[in-house]
């Protein structure tokens, strides 16, 4: 009996645990999906980005996100928004989604929760 239910158990542990693992939470920026992974991810070579700037030129506070496009480490799933007109706006944007909020779904651009 112990038994049975040590392996009942176990079960129901690894279903939730990959029912909580299936959850994806998805930014949305126009008509493109990503994931809150990929935000992240580009979140931080913007940052890298305009940090070498201000130490290349302090009066340069922007980013390139053409050269965040062409970085190798940027997530393939941004290679279609970075193609398209207009990528630079909608990077800033994604740059710029608060990630504390989108955690917990409280953003309108974040879905999935």
């Amino acid at each position: 009996m112990k038994t049975i239910l040590s392996i009942a158990l176990v079960v129901l542990a690894l279903c939730l645990v990959s029912e909580a693992q299936a959850v994806q939470v998805q930014v949305q920026e126009g008509d493109f999906f990503f994931s809150l992974e990929s935000v992240k991810k580009l979140q931080e070579l913007t940052a890298e980005s305009s940090n070498v700037n201000r130490m290349q030129n302090p009066r340069l506070t922007s980013t390139s996100f053409a050269s965040v496009c062409d970085n190798p480490s940027l997530p393939q799933e941004f290679m279609p928004l970075c193609m398209k007109r207009g990528a630079s706006m909608s990077l800033s944007r994604l740059a710029a989604v608060p990630m504390d909020i989108c955690e917990i779904c409280a953003f309108a651009a974040c879905t999935g929760c």
